[in-house]
């Protein structure tokens, strides 16, 4: 009866190893708590509305100021009609006319009489500052974000599309130049097949599609 015994005591604990085993492994593969990960000062980093080095902001865009292990200090924050932004510490900072790189700079000059060694990054998340219009035979008229080296046929695109009353080939672009508004046609049956393509020009803030 004694080895009996002992025959079902080796079988139970054969039997509860890889439970215990299981148990163990799951409490190292434990994910580091939420404490621990806020210690490292990284964050999801913001997704820019624009990849162009070179766009200078505007007022109503909108920027995301990234001050490294600093979270008191960075946010994301609008520009003022103007022209500026509210940071702690520095009060008002002068954003529209600047680049992200330029004003990343300018914010860190001025941190640095607080902050030791300062890594500042500076990305725009929102451009409101600069808009073309579409009006006219098209499904969604109205005010669209200018993104850099957008074109006459990529801004019709942002319309939706056209009526069915849409006289596709006497669209133009209406531009104020030195103050005088000029007129650039543009035939949108010959640009999508292949013919001329000069038609199909880059936009500037503030040109207005007619799709008559």
């Amino acid at each position: 009866m004694i080895k009996g015994l002992q025959r079902l005591m080796v079988v139970a604990l054969l039997a509860a190893i890889p439970t215990l085993a299981q148990q163990d492994g799951s409490k190292r593969a434990s994910p580091p708590d939420a404490q621990s990960t806020a210690q490292t000062g990284s964050s999801t980093p913001q997704r820019g509305a624009t990849d162009d080095p070179n766009y200078v902001i505007g007022p109503q865009d909108v920027i995301d100021v990234n001050v490294w292990k600093e979270t008191d200090i960075s946010r994301t924050v609008p520009v003022r009609p103007d022209g500026k932004i509210s940071l702690p510490l520095l009060n008002d900072v002068q954003a529209a006319g600047l680049t992200p790189t330029q004003l990343g700079a300018q914010i860190t000059a001025s941190l640095k009489k607080f902050v030791t060694d300062p890594q500042v990054t500076v990305i725009v998340t929102a451009i409101n500052s600069q808009r073309i219009y579409v009006l006219g035979e098209v499904t969604r008229p109205g005010a669209f974000p200018l993104l850099p080296g957008t074109t006459v046929l990529r801004g019709l695109s942002s319309a939706g599309g056209f009526t069915q009353f849409a006289k596709m080939k006497g669209i133009y672009v209406l531009r104020l130049e030195n103050g005088k508004q000029v007129k650039y046609p543009f035939n949108y049956k010959d640009v999508v097949n292949g013919k001329h393509s000069e038609q199909d020009i880059v936009l500037k803030a503030g040109d207005t599609i007619v799709v008559p």
